[in-house]
């Protein structure tokens, strides 16, 4: 290959503007043919990639099942809760239907004011209506005597 196209093609590399074909090829000049001395300086980096593509792991990667014992305790845990919140609730409203003595008798209380306040609310609206014919008498007078 000639070498003025290696050198621009170097130049481009080292800018960031080649592609994948143009850094294999660079690649293969430097792995395989005789590279001019003021080229060797270079020559380290395409030995390091060739072998950075070669590199495997080895080791088996063992991930841990999805079943661990923490989460199946989680899952315990969690039913355990929704049965407590369950039973609490059910004694909480059991116990809310029964009225003590003393809220029995303010119940009573609180109907009878409440029977109260209805019949005072009557008269007064009785007493409203009266106004009103006293009303009319006053405008119908006013007519009258003007």
């Amino acid at each position: 290959m000639e070498l003025a196209k290696i050198e621009q093609l170097l130049d481009a590399y080292f800018e960031g503007e080649t592609n994948l074909k143009d850094e294999k090829i660079l690649r293969d000049y430097f792995l395989n043919e005789n590279v001019p001395t003021h080229l060797l300086q270079y020559k380290p980096i395409f030995v390091g990639i060739e072998a950075a593509h070669k590199e495997r792991f080895q080791q088996e990667i063992n991930l841990p099942k999805p079943e661990t014992a923490a989460f199946t305790n989680l899952k315990y845990i969690a039913v355990a809760i929704l049965v407590l919140s369950f039973l609490v609730g059910g004694v909480y409203f059991s116990q809310s239907n029964e009225l003590t003595p003393e809220e029995k008798e303010a119940l009573a209380a609180f109907e009878e004011s409440k029977k109260a306040m209805l019949l005072l609310s009557q008269n007064l609206n009785k007493g409203a209506e009266r106004l009103t014919l006293v009303n009319q008498f006053g405008n119908a007078k006013d007519k009258v005597f003007e």
